[in-house]
């Protein structure tokens, strides 16, 4: 129970890797806010672990402002935040993605992280406590061929978080991020142009560990990061990855 008492908001909660810390962080004893833009998505989470479910679109600063108001209703302070939603374009030479799929990628994955700031950073700085936790990717460190937007996307969340965690230090608030490999999500076809056992084979062969992440291991890092037991651990950029990145 390291999250016994605390309070806690998982974007992107409604499925996938935030799903699974949605239910880490519950059964750890925390009461977790379920974000999503799919909120019947949500709400089966949120049923399933006793906790809340919200409505929102991170790229959209009046809908994260709504977000900030209903968890200062429903949770009182904030301990933990999970800037975990996100979104890819499919595999593709860079030069072809479309404007319209850059721009999504850069709103749901980077001006996500901007917004949340700006509406939940005061309290935290207020109160000198808080942990943020980034889900980037291992993408932004040894990034694939033809994921070029997606990739620059997740680099610049590991370079925002050290940003943030030097920045916020002084005001006692916590920022790190993890960057999980592929794993069991909605993303995965996207991320690897389809979904076969070929194209499966393929790219577990880039792994060491031999298979994908699970959010149950993506829940068990993040309910690290985000307990008083890594109270000294801050601007890290965990990976997730069963050895993707050695």
């Amino acid at each position: 129970m390291r999250l016994q008492g605390k309070t806690a908001i998982v974007t992107g909660g409604g499925s996938g890797f935030g799903a699974g810390i949605a239910r880490k962080f519950a059964a750890g004893g925390a009461r977790v806010m379920v974000a999503d833009i799919n909120l019947d998505a949500a709400r089966a989470v949120a049923t399933e672990i006793g906790g809340l479910a919200r409505a929102v679109d991170v790229a959209d600063n009046a809908s994260v402002a709504m977000l900030a108001y209903a968890a200062a209703d429903h949770l009182g302070d904030l301990d933990i935040l999970v800037n975990n939603a996100g979104v890819t374009h499919l595999p593709q030479p860079m030069e072809e993605v479309s404007e319209a799929e850059f721009d999504r990628v850069l709103a749901v994955n980077a001006k996500s992280v901007y917004l949340t700031a700006r509406h939940f950073v005061p309290a935290m700085k207020t109160r000198r406590a808080g942990a943020i936790l980034n889900v980037a990717s291992t993408a932004g460190v040894s990034p694939r061929p033809n994921l070029n937007w997606y990739n620059a996307s997740k680099g610049w969340m590991i370079t925002a978080t050290k940003a943030m965690a030097v920045e916020l230090a002084p005001h006692g608030v916590r920022v790190n991020a993890i960057n999980p490999v592929a794993g069991e999500t909605p993303l995965l076809p996207s991320f690897m142009g389809g979904d076969s056992p070929e194209l499966r084979a393929k790219f577990l062969s880039t792994i060491p560990l031999g298979r994908f992440s699970t959010p149950e291991d993506m829940g068990s890092a993040a309910a690290f990061l985000c307990s008083d037991e890594a109270s000294m651990i801050t601007g890290v950029a965990l990976e997730v990855d069963g050895g993707r990145c050695i």
